[in-house]
Protein backbone atom coordinates (compact mmCIF):
# COMPACT_ATOMS: atom_id res chain seq x y z
CA UNK A 1 0.00 0.00 0.00
CA UNK A 2 1.33 3.55 -1.25
CA UNK A 3 2.44 6.20 1.71
CA UNK A 4 -0.06 9.23 2.29
CA UNK A 5 2.39 12.01 2.22
CA UNK A 6 1.04 13.11 5.22
CA UNK A 7 2.48 9.49 6.88
CA UNK A 8 6.28 10.28 4.75
CA UNK A 9 6.62 14.22 6.32
CA UNK A 10 5.51 12.16 10.05
CA UNK A 11 8.27 9.75 9.24
CA UNK A 12 10.66 12.08 7.92
CA UNK A 13 10.39 14.44 10.88
CA UNK A 14 10.37 12.32 13.24
CA UNK A 15 13.88 10.80 12.39
CA UNK A 16 16.43 11.23 15.51
CA UNK A 17 18.65 14.11 15.29
CA UNK A 18 22.15 14.68 17.14
CA UNK A 19 21.37 15.22 20.90
CA UNK A 20 23.14 18.77 20.48
CA UNK A 21 20.48 19.92 18.34
CA UNK A 22 17.57 18.41 20.23
CA UNK A 23 19.58 20.17 23.23
CA UNK A 24 19.69 23.45 21.22
CA UNK A 25 15.81 22.82 20.11
CA UNK A 26 14.67 22.72 23.68
CA UNK A 27 16.39 25.58 24.94
CA UNK A 28 15.19 27.90 22.33
CA UNK A 29 11.53 26.18 22.99
CA UNK A 30 12.20 27.09 26.76
CA UNK A 31 13.57 30.99 26.15
CA UNK A 32 10.10 31.49 25.09
CA UNK A 33 8.23 29.53 27.32
CA UNK A 34 4.64 28.29 27.36
CA UNK A 35 4.23 29.90 24.28
CA UNK A 36 6.62 26.95 22.62
CA UNK A 37 4.72 25.02 20.30
CA UNK A 38 7.67 22.97 18.21
CA UNK A 39 11.12 23.25 16.73
CA UNK A 40 12.04 22.28 13.58
CA UNK A 41 15.25 21.89 12.49
CA UNK A 42 16.28 22.27 8.67
CA UNK A 43 18.98 23.44 6.15
CA UNK A 44 22.31 21.84 4.75
CA UNK A 45 23.19 21.36 8.18
CA UNK A 46 20.96 18.29 8.32
CA UNK A 47 23.62 16.20 6.23
CA UNK A 48 26.32 17.31 8.25
CA UNK A 49 28.00 14.90 10.81
CA UNK A 50 30.29 17.41 12.37
CA UNK A 51 28.45 20.95 13.71
CA UNK A 52 31.18 22.64 15.14
CA UNK A 53 31.73 25.98 13.46
CA UNK A 54 28.80 25.67 11.66
CA UNK A 55 25.45 27.80 11.71
CA UNK A 56 22.30 25.89 12.66
CA UNK A 57 18.98 26.59 11.28
CA UNK A 58 15.82 26.39 13.66
CA UNK A 59 11.98 27.39 13.21
CA UNK A 60 9.97 28.19 16.77
CA UNK A 61 5.85 27.47 16.09
CA UNK A 62 4.42 29.37 18.85
CA UNK A 63 0.65 29.70 19.87
CA UNK A 64 0.55 33.23 19.89
CA UNK A 65 3.24 36.15 19.14
CA UNK A 66 1.74 38.47 22.11
CA UNK A 67 2.55 35.29 24.44
CA UNK A 68 6.25 34.39 23.09
CA UNK A 69 8.04 37.99 23.70
CA UNK A 70 8.24 40.06 26.93
CA UNK A 71 8.63 43.41 24.13
CA UNK A 72 4.86 43.95 22.15
CA UNK A 73 6.89 45.67 19.52
CA UNK A 74 8.81 42.10 18.61
CA UNK A 75 4.90 40.62 18.91
CA UNK A 76 4.03 43.58 16.46
CA UNK A 77 7.10 42.84 14.03
CA UNK A 78 6.38 39.30 13.98
CA UNK A 79 2.81 39.54 12.95
CA UNK A 80 3.81 42.44 10.36
CA UNK A 81 6.61 40.53 8.71
CA UNK A 82 6.93 37.09 9.97
CA UNK A 83 9.19 35.87 10.71
CA UNK A 84 11.15 37.23 13.29
CA UNK A 85 15.07 35.81 13.69
CA UNK A 86 17.58 35.75 16.67
CA UNK A 87 20.78 34.31 17.38
CA UNK A 88 21.49 31.30 19.15
CA UNK A 89 24.08 29.66 20.84
CA UNK A 90 24.03 26.60 23.36
CA UNK A 91 26.67 24.14 23.92
CA UNK A 92 29.16 25.80 21.49
CA UNK A 93 26.75 25.40 18.92
CA UNK A 94 25.96 28.75 16.46
CA UNK A 95 22.45 28.68 15.54
CA UNK A 96 19.52 31.02 13.73
CA UNK A 97 15.95 30.02 14.89
CA UNK A 98 12.93 32.19 13.14
CA UNK A 99 9.72 32.37 14.83
CA UNK A 100 6.37 32.00 13.25
CA UNK A 101 2.53 31.14 15.01
CA UNK A 102 1.06 28.09 14.17
CA UNK A 103 -1.48 30.26 12.20
CA UNK A 104 1.02 31.79 9.79
CA UNK A 105 3.33 28.47 9.90
CA UNK A 106 -0.02 26.45 8.48
CA UNK A 107 -0.69 29.31 6.16
CA UNK A 108 2.81 29.92 4.83
CA UNK A 109 3.43 26.30 3.60
CA UNK A 110 -0.22 26.49 1.64
CA UNK A 111 -1.23 27.72 -2.18
CA UNK A 112 -2.97 30.93 -0.24
CA UNK A 113 0.58 33.11 -0.53
CA UNK A 114 2.73 33.93 -2.73
CA UNK A 115 5.65 34.14 -1.38
CA UNK A 116 7.90 31.07 -1.26
CA UNK A 117 10.43 31.22 1.56
CA UNK A 118 8.55 28.79 4.18
CA UNK A 119 6.82 26.34 1.42
CA UNK A 120 10.34 26.28 -0.42
CA UNK A 121 12.35 25.35 2.98
CA UNK A 122 10.02 22.27 3.97
CA UNK A 123 9.34 21.16 0.95
CA UNK A 124 12.81 19.94 1.72
CA UNK A 125 13.77 17.63 4.54
CA UNK A 126 13.53 18.93 8.08
CA UNK A 127 13.22 17.12 11.39
CA UNK A 128 10.82 17.88 14.48
CA UNK A 129 13.54 18.30 17.31
CA UNK A 130 11.23 19.30 19.83
CA UNK A 131 7.57 19.74 20.73
CA UNK A 132 5.28 20.65 23.53
CA UNK A 133 2.68 17.70 22.93
CA UNK A 134 1.12 15.70 21.16
CA UNK A 135 -1.40 18.53 19.41
CA UNK A 136 1.61 20.59 18.86
CA UNK A 137 3.08 17.57 17.37
CA UNK A 138 0.30 16.88 14.91
CA UNK A 139 -0.24 20.57 14.01
CA UNK A 140 3.34 21.22 12.65
CA UNK A 141 3.15 18.01 10.36
CA UNK A 142 0.16 18.78 9.13
CA UNK A 143 2.08 22.31 8.09
CA UNK A 144 4.81 20.85 6.89
CA UNK A 145 2.56 18.41 4.42
CA UNK A 146 1.29 21.07 2.16
CA UNK A 147 4.63 23.14 1.69
CA UNK A 148 6.04 20.39 -1.42
CA UNK A 149 2.55 19.88 -3.49
CA UNK A 150 2.46 23.82 -2.98
CA UNK A 151 6.21 23.73 -4.27
CA UNK A 152 4.92 21.65 -7.21
CA UNK A 153 1.88 23.02 -8.32
CA UNK A 154 3.19 26.65 -8.47
CA UNK A 155 5.99 25.53 -11.02
CA UNK A 156 3.44 23.81 -13.00
CA UNK A 157 3.37 20.36 -14.89
CA UNK A 158 5.36 20.72 -17.96
CA UNK A 159 3.97 17.90 -20.33
CA UNK A 160 6.90 14.92 -20.49
CA UNK A 161 9.22 16.49 -17.19
CA UNK A 162 10.52 13.52 -15.60
CA UNK A 163 9.36 13.89 -11.81
CA UNK A 164 12.95 15.01 -10.47
CA UNK A 165 13.66 17.94 -13.26
CA UNK A 166 9.39 18.85 -12.15
CA UNK A 167 11.57 19.26 -8.54
CA UNK A 168 14.67 20.98 -10.00
CA UNK A 169 13.08 23.61 -12.13
CA UNK A 170 10.71 24.12 -9.07
CA UNK A 171 13.47 25.35 -6.47
CA UNK A 172 15.23 27.13 -9.45
CA UNK A 173 11.76 29.07 -9.68
CA UNK A 174 12.32 29.98 -5.84
CA UNK A 175 15.52 30.77 -5.96
CA UNK A 176 14.84 33.34 -8.22
CA UNK A 177 11.72 34.86 -5.88
CA UNK A 178 14.16 35.88 -3.11
CA UNK A 179 17.65 37.90 -2.72
CA UNK A 180 19.90 34.13 -2.45
CA UNK A 181 23.32 34.40 -1.98
CA UNK A 182 23.69 30.43 -2.93
CA UNK A 183 24.85 29.65 -6.41
CA UNK A 184 22.52 29.08 -9.52
CA UNK A 185 23.76 25.15 -9.18
CA UNK A 186 22.42 25.32 -5.48
CA UNK A 187 18.58 24.30 -6.23
CA UNK A 188 19.49 21.45 -8.31
CA UNK A 189 21.93 20.04 -5.67
CA UNK A 190 18.93 19.51 -3.48
CA UNK A 191 17.31 17.65 -5.20
CA UNK A 192 20.92 15.25 -6.11
CA UNK A 193 22.06 15.67 -2.59
CA UNK A 194 19.38 13.28 -1.67
CA UNK A 195 17.40 11.64 -4.88
CA UNK A 196 16.11 8.48 -3.30
CA UNK A 197 14.37 10.75 -1.15
CA UNK A 198 12.57 12.77 -3.95
CA UNK A 199 11.49 9.59 -6.02
CA UNK A 200 10.14 8.15 -2.82
CA UNK A 201 7.76 11.01 -1.96
CA UNK A 202 6.63 12.55 -5.67
CA UNK A 203 4.13 9.87 -5.79
CA UNK A 204 2.16 11.13 -2.52
CA UNK A 205 3.14 15.01 -3.29
CA UNK A 206 2.14 14.83 -7.10
CA UNK A 207 -1.40 13.03 -5.83
CA UNK A 208 -1.86 15.90 -2.95
CA UNK A 209 -1.72 18.93 -5.57
CA UNK A 210 -4.99 20.43 -5.37
CA UNK A 211 -5.72 20.99 -9.07
CA UNK A 212 -7.67 24.10 -8.59
CA UNK A 213 -4.33 26.28 -7.78
CA UNK A 214 -3.41 27.97 -10.37
CA UNK A 215 0.65 27.49 -11.49
CA UNK A 216 2.46 30.59 -12.80
CA UNK A 217 2.51 34.23 -11.22
CA UNK A 218 6.24 34.25 -10.94
CA UNK A 219 6.96 37.81 -11.57
CA UNK A 220 5.11 38.91 -9.42
CA UNK A 221 6.65 36.60 -7.13
CA UNK A 222 9.91 37.52 -8.41
CA UNK A 223 9.11 41.50 -7.63
CA UNK A 224 7.42 41.00 -4.07
CA UNK A 225 9.82 38.22 -2.72
CA UNK A 226 12.77 40.57 -3.61
CA UNK A 227 11.33 43.56 -1.82
CA UNK A 228 10.16 41.50 0.91
CA UNK A 229 13.95 40.08 1.40
CA UNK A 230 15.14 43.70 1.65
CA UNK A 231 12.50 44.76 4.22
CA UNK A 232 13.28 41.39 6.43
CA UNK A 233 16.88 42.43 6.50
CA UNK A 234 15.91 45.45 7.61
CA UNK A 235 13.82 44.67 10.18
CA UNK A 236 16.95 42.32 11.23
CA UNK A 237 19.15 45.33 12.26
CA UNK A 238 16.76 45.62 14.96
CA UNK A 239 16.06 42.48 16.03
CA UNK A 240 19.69 40.60 15.20
CA UNK A 241 22.05 41.04 17.20
CA UNK A 242 25.24 40.99 14.88
CA UNK A 243 22.95 40.74 12.06
CA UNK A 244 25.18 42.39 9.40
CA UNK A 245 27.99 40.04 9.97
CA UNK A 246 25.96 36.68 9.72
CA UNK A 247 24.20 38.19 6.10
CA UNK A 248 28.39 39.12 5.13
CA UNK A 249 29.39 35.50 6.56
CA UNK A 250 26.24 33.67 4.78
CA UNK A 251 27.46 35.50 1.28
CA UNK A 252 31.16 34.88 1.32
CA UNK A 253 30.29 31.12 2.12
CA UNK A 254 27.83 30.69 -0.57
CA UNK A 255 28.82 33.02 -3.00
CA UNK A 256 33.09 32.92 -2.61
CA UNK A 257 33.49 36.61 -2.14
CA UNK A 258 35.40 38.22 0.28
CA UNK A 259 33.34 40.83 1.63
CA UNK A 260 34.07 42.62 5.11
CA UNK A 261 32.56 45.12 7.11
CA UNK A 262 34.23 48.54 8.04
CA UNK A 263 33.80 49.73 11.56
CA UNK A 264 30.64 51.77 10.65
CA UNK A 265 29.05 49.03 9.13
CA UNK A 266 29.24 46.41 12.46
CA UNK A 267 27.90 49.77 14.35
CA UNK A 268 24.91 50.61 11.97
CA UNK A 269 23.43 46.76 10.55
CA UNK A 270 20.65 48.61 8.70
CA UNK A 271 22.96 51.45 7.22
CA UNK A 272 25.38 48.54 6.05
CA UNK A 273 22.90 46.36 4.40
CA UNK A 274 21.48 49.15 2.25
CA UNK A 275 24.96 50.43 1.24
CA UNK A 276 26.37 47.10 0.84
CA UNK A 277 23.20 45.85 -1.65
CA UNK A 278 23.64 47.75 -5.02
CA UNK A 279 27.36 46.25 -5.08
CA UNK A 280 26.22 42.53 -4.21
CA UNK A 281 23.53 42.82 -7.08
CA UNK A 282 26.12 44.01 -9.37
CA UNK A 283 29.08 41.66 -8.40
CA UNK A 284 26.44 38.95 -8.68
CA UNK A 285 26.69 37.92 -5.21
CA UNK A 286 23.28 38.03 -4.39
CA UNK A 287 20.01 37.53 -6.87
Amino acid sequence: MASTLHDLVEAELSQPVDPRVAAMAEAIAARHGAASRAVLFYGSCLRQQQLDGLMLDFYLIVSDYGLAYDKPWLARANALIPPNVFPFQHDGLAAKYAVLSERDFYRLNGAETRNVSVWARFAQPARLAWSSDKAARQSAILAVARAAPTLLAAAGKVGGEPVLDWWRRAFSLTYSAELRAERKSRAGSVIDADLERYERFSPAVVAAIDPAIPSGGWLRRRIEGKLLSVLRLAKASATYAGGAEYIVWKINRHAGTQIELKPWQKRHPLLAAVSLLPRLLRSGAIR
